[in-house]
């Protein structure tokens, strides 16, 4: 198939991820996934730097939009209501449409040590952007540091939940019920 064959990108990624379950993610090739995709090895390095990209890429559009979702709260919002939107912003990201990907994304990546690494470099990547976010509201530290800790935490939890085809309920629903459990759990630490 040509280059001008329309969704190369999103083709590449669901052969990634069907390889990496059938055969392992060590053992696949980015040759083979672009085989699978039924385009040439070229256009998959077009759209991806190496394999693991497949899992990780879209994370500086992720954190944009995280930081723009806290910028753009209302100016009287809290940190944790910055946060809140910018949870909900996820939404028009992982729609029901993504809900199996990211279940067999998160498989593969708890399957592999090298992959669980970077995804901790993503999320530290992550909520240094949410912390940068907040002090641009003028949110000082470390209350601006431990807001996003809280976020990148709420984040992942939501997307774990999310992703477990278990549940039914969209993201933003399940990101704003991690946020409100998180923030009852640090209620308690101080006794209030």
């Amino acid at each position: 198939m040509g280059r001008w064959q329309p969704n190369a990108r999103e083709r590449l990624e669901h052969a990634a991820l069907e390889l990496f379950v059938e055969r392992g993610y060590e053992s696949t090739t980015a040759a083979e996934i672009a085989e699978r995709a039924g385009l040439a090895k070229s256009t998959f390095f077009r759209h991806f730097t190496d394999k693991r990209e497949v899992l990780f890429g879209g994370q500086d559009a992720l954190n944009g939009l995280f930081a723009d979702a806290i910028a753009g709260a209302p100016a009287g919002a809290t940190p944790v209501e910055a946060l809140g939107a910018a949870l909900a912003a996820m939404a028009e990201i992982f729609v029901a449409e993504r809900h199996a990907w990211a279940h067999r994304r998160q498989a593969v990546v708890m399957g592999n040590s090298d992959l669980r690494e970077r995804e901790l470099l993503k999320l530290a990547a992550l909520t240094e952007a949410m912390a940068d976010a907040l002090r641009r509201r003028g949110v000082p530290d470390p209350a601006a540091s431990l807001a996003a800790e809280l976020g990148c935490l709420a984040f992942r939890n939501a997307y774990t939940r999310w992703a477990d085809p278990a549940n039914d309920r969209h993201f933003a629903d399940v990101a704003r019920q991690e946020l409100d459990d998180l923030m009852a759990a640090t209620a308690t630490l101080t006794g209030r």
